[in-house]
């Protein structure tokens, strides 16, 4: 079957679109990435009716010696290629993208549903889902789910995974069935069923009841992870629930494609404190984040300088996308941060610990007893009192991503070292040579730091000329040098952005043999015929990364 006959059966058996226009396959063949893959066609499905339909077209073609594979994507903001193929993007933003219910504690979302309009919804009750990204403008659920995303609540409250309850998913033979959480008596009936679901319940039961020594013993030790399959997170160990919706999240769109959400909401503490501390020396971070930690901070977030230099570069461009009127106020509030670069006196690095209480009096006491902590240590610190005080210090840290990739001209910001974490406790061995590390590329590139200090993610974002050969060997030379160090610590190698393309061919190197044959296993009893992306959490290579890299600006 050539795409032209699989275009024409999937328009007879969808309500929703099919295209293959150039347009189209040229911003599909892209994320927020240092890869292209250019698809053969786009399908738009309308409801989950019409994925179940792509499937079985795409499955249909597969077994008619044909392969086919597709990718689900939502707002493609993905740093690692997670969304990208070769073959069909199913895209869900056109049409499934509506919240369908906002409850007491909970809400029921498509995947194509943008945070920022998901959020306006949850706040009329007061609620939100705390484990949005950085890119809370411009993600969607689909993705959030896909990629089991963190984000500057982290600390607080955990990653996405732990508010997924319920997912309604299409199979690879294109069944639909509702992954949620299942006691025993009613996994044993799902092992009766003689059909897909039933297979994956009984094969899944097995390898998780076979291998439970090994799959405890390489849990992850740090607090945030998106490597590898979560086969730890699938059977809860206090209720002995068993339930699939918890690797389906962070599964890349792997396993299953998700149709439909059920997300538990979190009424957020109403009365915010902010600490920022100006660092002038970096040895003393780990010494600061054990000070300040023992407050509990809902988030500890940072940026270096290069991104505070660069958010006051472009300090015109980030503010004339949130309106005149709110323009004019940041302007005035970034003054003092103008100036510091003017003086030369820029921090190495601006942390901002963040208290949410139920009370104004308690979110101050909590951040100034933080400010007294760090008595003694050479730091300039400043408490600011509400979130309006606050925002320009956010907008920094959650716009800096989006400032690189608009405004560096001949250099493009290129995610691969972008999301390891590491046990806050390691600071002191490993910053610095990590630090040592970095400053034998620097002929290559030039690089800021953001992240999540507070729980030891660090998002280190280089800024290269792609267009030069030696600059994307850099990409394969450093980022297993980088990784061995933060394997050496207990972390591991993306926190947040999950692995696709760029970090999937690691896993062997941060798992080992054993696990990765389990992951592969796990593939093979959900997606036999491979068509659910593949390349991404098994079977990825270098030679992926090396051919499907960008060779220029784009």
């Amino acid at each position: 079957m050539d795409v032209g006959d699989l275009k024409t059966n999937l328009k007879r058996a969808i309500r929703g679109e099919v295209k293959d226009d150039t347009a189209t396959l040229t911003k599909m063949s892209r994320d927020t990435s240092l890869f292209m893959r250019m698809p053969e066609l786009v399908v738009c499905p309308e409801d989950a009716a019409d994925v179940s339909a792509i499937v079985k077209e795409v499955r249909a073609a597969t077994d008619g010696g044909a392969p086919v594979a597709l990718a689900a994507r939502s707002a493609g903001t993905d740093m690692s290629g997670g969304p990208l193929t070769t073959g069909v993007v199913v895209s869900f933003t056109e049409h499934m993208n509506r919240v369908l219910e906002v409850g007491a504690d909970y809400a029921i979302v498509e995947p194509g549903v943008y945070y920022r309009d998901f959020e306006k919804m949850t706040l009329e009750k007061g609620l939100i889902l705390p484990s949005y990204p950085a890119s809370r403008e411009l993600a969607a659920l689909g993705g959030i789910v896909a990629n089991n995303s963190g984000g500057e609540r982290t600390l607080e409250y955990g990653k996405t995974e732990k508010y997924v309850e319920e997912l309604d998913v299409v199979l690879s033979d294109g069944s639909q069935c509702l992954f949620k959480a299942l006691t025993p008596p009613e996994l044993a009936k799902k092992k009766e069923l003689k059909t897909l679901e039933g297979a994956i319940y009984r094969s899944m039961d097995a390898l998780l009841t076979e291998n439970a020594a090994l799959i405890e013993e390489h849990r992850p030790k740090v607090s945030k992870n998106s490597a590898g399959y979560a086969l730890w997170s699938v059977r809860d160990k206090e209720t002995g629930s068993f339930n699939l919706a918890k690797l389906i999240c962070g599964s890349q769109g792997t396993l299953a494609l998700w149709s439909k959400a059920k997300l538990t909401l979190v009424k957020p503490k109403e009365h915010r404190a902010m600490l920022v501390i100006f660092l002038y020396d970096l040895a003393i971070l780990p010494e600061i984040v054990k000070r300040v930690l023992p407050e509990n901070p809902e988030s500890f977030e940072s940026y270096d300088d290069h991104t505070f230099e660069l958010a006051v570069k472009f300090l015109p461009e980030m503010l004339m996308q949130m309106g005149l009127a709110k323009a004019a106020r940041l302007g005035v509030d970034f003054l003092s941060e103008a100036a510091m670069v003017a003086t030369g006196g820029v921090p190495k690095m601006v942390l901002m610990a963040e208290f949410a209480e139920d009370t104004t009096a308690e979110a101050d006491r909590k951040a100034l007893a933080a400010k007294n902590a760090l008595a003694g240590l050479h730091v300039q610190t400043k408490i600011e009192k509400n979130e309006k005080e606050s925002e320009k210090y956010w907008i920094i840290r959650r716009e800096s991503f989006s400032l690189l990739r608009k405004n560096l001209h001949g250099l493009y910001a290129s995610p691969f070292i972008d999301d390891f974490v590491v046990p806050p406790a390691s600071y002191p061995e490993f910053l610095p040579k990590l630090n040592l590390l970095l400053d034998e590329y620097k002929s290559h590139f030039i690089y800021t730091i953001a992240g999540h200090i507070g729980n030891g993610n660090f998002h280190i974002i280089p800024l290269m000329d792609l267009s030069k050969e030696e600059n994307r060997r850099v990409v394969l030379e450093l980022a297993p040098k980088v990784y061995e160090l933060v394997i050496r610590e207990g972390g591991t190698t993306t926190g947040e952005h999950n692995d696709g393309i760029i970090r999937t061919p690691y896993l062997p190197m941060l798992f080992g043999a054993e696990m990765v044959a389990l992951f592969a296993q796990t593939k093979e009893i959900f997606d036999p015929h491979n068509i659910f992306n593949p390349g991404k959490k098994v079977g990825g290579s270098f030679a992926d990364i090396e051919r499907d890299m960008i060779k220029a600006v784009v």
